[in-house]
């Protein structure tokens, strides 16, 4: 048993299972939207895992119907008006891609739901992406107005071609998990009712392989992620900041005001 705490807010939980630690995000009531909150959980965590001398594997879900539905859309309304929570909000996005792809233990995505924008970058920054039936992939951020500036533009090239990422982002469209993992998005697609048990099964065949070989392979393989991080990720994080400031991203938020006006009456 682990005697590590973990100091994390409770939108995101960690639990043990042998040598493999459980993340999952916990605002099922906002589809595990990221909230400024677990997004420094997010950053956090892996520093903390990574203290944790019994850990030699990790499982990432989310709790409820869905993975993350990606930015909290409360959020998104503050961060429209507030240019400084807009670039903290950015700063952690690029601590968090930094994170992940520094981290050495192998984390395996059980992606339960769907996983949108963020969501779908804490998916495919993921070392093994294992797909529910009832989940999907999707970048949504040009729908409203925003440049797909969280990883999206400097990641998904990598796995699936330029062209192919180009058609996906530049619509924003729902990518199925047999279309994911057809891609290079999600390497297995599984029914839903198997989907930790074979998660967990696959965390455990990590765990227990030569923990040098494992996290040196990963770090030599995450090479190619850190170089785009470091060129791509930088510039349509900028980018996105500015998208911030047109009429469009205006025109969304008016939109989502509008509609919670009348979700309240």
């Amino acid at each position: 048993m682990s005697d590590v705490e973990y100091r994390l807010s409770d939108q995101l939980t960690v639990t043990n299972d042998g040598a493999v630690r459980i993340v999952t995000l916990n605002r099922p009531e906002s589809l595990n939207a990221v909230s400024p909150q677990l997004q420094q959980s997010l950053v956090a965590v892996w520093s903390q895992i990574a203290a944790d001398r019994e850990a030699r594997a990790v499982v990432l879900t989310g709790a409820g119907k869905a993975f993350s539905a990606g930015g909290d859309l409360d959020n998104f309304l503050l961060q429209h008006e507030d240019v400084e929570r807009r670039r903290a909000s950015l700063r952690n996005a690029r601590r968090l891609a930094d994170e992940m792809i520094g981290f050495h233990l192998p984390v395996v995505a059980a992606v339960n739901g769907p996983a949108v924008g963020l969501g779908a970058t804490l998916a495919v920054l993921s070392d093994i992406v294992v797909m529910s039936e009832k989940s999907y992939l999707a970048d949504t951020h040009v729908l409203v107005g925003l440049v797909a500036g969280d990883g999206g533009a400097a990641f998904w090239p990598l796995l699936t071609g330029l062209l192919r990422a180009k058609e996906m982002l530049l619509l924003g469209s729902r990518v199925s998990p047999e279309e994911a993992k057809s891609l290079g998005l999600a390497n297995r697609v599984v029914p839903a009712e198997d989907l930790m048990t074979e998660s967990l099964e696959l965390a455990k065949r990590l765990a227990a392989l030569p923990p040098q070989a494992i996290q040196d392979t990963k770090r030599s393989l995450n090479i190619h992620l850190k170089t785009a991080m470091n060129t791509v990720l930088d510039f349509s994080l900028a980018t996105e900041s500015e998208s911030f400031g047109t009429p469009e991203v205006a025109a969304a938020v008016a939109k989502i005001r509008a509609k919670k006006r009348d979700q309240q009456t």
